[in-house]
């Protein structure tokens, strides 16, 4: 069964969806240099807006836009939703932690306060989209770090292949810029100090940022009933975990390659077929040498590389949604996307230095997350 992408909702640093794109062919980074707290220096961030966004508000943006983009109207009672997210509600359940542990000289009002406990869980994005769209269909909250954007959009194309949904509404939303994220990754010393740099030689880290996305999935057929405006078909996907380490990657480099072959071998398509890969890409010195020997030995003939972080920051369990989205617009419009911060690279891979026009039938997205999440979806112009 065919599945494709109906609509396509976006929210980054950069603007929506239209925003992004155009000044991603630019070249244009959204990182600056913020102190969002003040116990914390100030940081290059990838911020939607001049404080921390609100992940409930981020879902419900980006859902109403890939509906409004896809034409559908609500109710939708048989969809599904498949929403994923690494650090859901982190930020608030920090705050009031940090409330419980020290104080701050007010009133203890937890239990009245209008996000309660159980609204912070995880899975709530995806409960509050299926609130949203009003369905009854199954709902799933895929975490894999930062592979669960490709992982819930994967999940997403499962439901609509064995027949339990027509239609499923998928991706995922992130709102990572929190005292005890940027806390974390300063200690990893995996945070950069003036940008991000995928791919270069001089790269620092990566760059925290926020954002979201989310595809509406379709059978082919489902969609052709309806007249449908229909971006790209998901042609296949491979998931595998490296179970090595918990914050670094197998250098080995097997199950990550699995993981590719996989995808190929399910869409049907050989590495020559692919016009371009949508690369994890983070700028940190050991991901970026790990994936780049990853395409050297995969893609021997170069095949056109970029990454997108350099602009939007590394969006975390958001960023393979965004990549996936960028890819479909790359499709659409049939040019690649630049790898934004890249001044000289480092890897023999044909990176994509500014915006090109090329033919783009066949694209390869990939993510990589903590714990050795290994992600990668192929996507085609709709035949």
């Amino acid at each position: 069964m065919k599945v494709v992408v109906t609509g396509i909702g976006l929210t980054s640093a950069l603007g929506n969806l239209n925003q992004s794109w155009e000044k991603l062919l630019k070249g244009k980074p959204a990182i600056e240099l913020y102190q969002p707290f003040a116990e914390l220096p100030p940081l290059p961030l990838g911020i939607i807006d001049s404080q921390p966004v609100d992940l409930t508000r981020l879902t419900e943006q980006v859902v109403g836009a890939a509906l409004k983009s896809s034409g559908l109207t609500l109710p939708l009672p048989e969809c599904g939703v498949v929403i994923g997210s690494s650090r859901g509600y982190q930020g608030m359940l920090e705050k009031f932690a940090k409330k419980q542990l020290i104080g701050d000289g007010q009133p203890d009002n937890l239990e009245k306060d209008y996000t309660s406990f159980i609204n912070l869980l995880p899975h709530q994005p995806a409960i509050f989209t299926a609130s949203q769209i009003v369905t009854t269909g199954p709902v799933l909250a895929p975490m894999a770090a930062c592979a669960t954007g490709i992982w819930a959009i994967a999940r997403a194309v499962e439901l609509i292949e064995t027949g339990q949904c027509q239609q499923v509404i998928a991706g995922a939303v992130e709102s990572p810029i929190t005292p005890l994220s940027i806390a974390g990754f300063r200690k990893m010393g995996a945070l950069a100090q003036t940008g991000a740099y995928p791919f270069d030689r001089y790269r620092e880290g990566l760059v925290l940022g926020e954002g979201a996305a989310v595809l509406v999935l379709e059978s082919a057929e489902f969609a052709r009933q309806r007249s449908a405006k229909i971006y790209g078909q998901i042609r296949g996907f491979g998931l595998t975990n490296d179970a090595t380490y918990g914050n670094a990657p197998d250098l080995s480099g097997k199950s990550a390659m699995l993981a590719i072959a996989q995808c190929l071998d399910r869409s049907g398509l050989s590495a020559e077929d692919i016009d371009y890969v949508h690369a994890h890409g983070t700028a940190t010195q050991l991901n970026d040498r790990h994936e780049a020997n990853l395409i050297q030995q995969i893609f021997p003939h170069k095949v056109a590389v970029s990454s997108t972080k350099g602009a939007t920051g590394h969006t975390l369990g958001a960023s393979g949604a965004l990549g996936l989205a960028f890819c479909l617009m790359a499709i659409k419009h049939q040019i690649l996307p630049p790898c934004v911060g890249l001044n000289e690279a480092e890897f023999d891979l044909d990176l994509v230095r500014y915006a090109r026009e090329s033919q783009v039938e066949n694209v390869l997205c990939l993510s990589f997350g903590f714990g050795g999440q290994n992600a990668a979806l192929a996507i085609s112009h709709n035949c």
